[in-house]
């Protein structure tokens, strides 16, 4: 279950909030899997394996495992970014004067600071969009 979200400040304003996509999280799985099961597969073709299909099939089955087991921890965070900061779901403050950039990866923004920390609000349907808002472009 997800921690509840922490309170604003006297004066502070809810900007957004960026929760996890249940659609962007699937369709990402089905991407890892995919690459997964190439490379599975052309490791154990490379190496003579005569059974080079179990690569694939244990790709998959490893992705969806995984997939099935995180999936509400990760689709339930939820940053909150407002005037003054970003709130990550551990409810650590990040001033937005810290903030230096932040890059789009896959379905992830990646926001990093002037000290060069790294924090990644992942399963966006728009991560582009999340960017921009964050950096005050939108």
């Amino acid at each position: 279950m997800p921690s509840p979200l922490p309170a604003l400040a006297d004066g502070e304003t809810l900007v957004a909030r960026f929760s996890g996509n249940l659609t962007t999280y699937i369709k990402e799985h089905v991407m890892l899997a995919a690459i997964g099961s190439v490379g599975a597969a052309l490791v154990l073709i490379w190496l003579g394996d005569a059974n080079y299909w179990v690569g694939p099939v244990g790709a998959v089955l490893a992705i969806a495992v995984r997939g099935v087991y995180v999936a509400s921890e990760q689709v339930g965070m939820t940053w909150q970014l407002t005037d003054r900061r970003l709130i990550t779901p551990a409810g650590l403050t990040i001033p937005r004067s810290e903030i230096e950039t932040v890059r789009t990866i896959f379905s992830a923004a990646q926001v990093v600071t002037r000290k060069g920390d790294k924090y990644m609000i992942k399963y966006q349907p728009d991560p582009k969009a999340v960017a921009a808002t964050i950096m005050g472009r939108s």
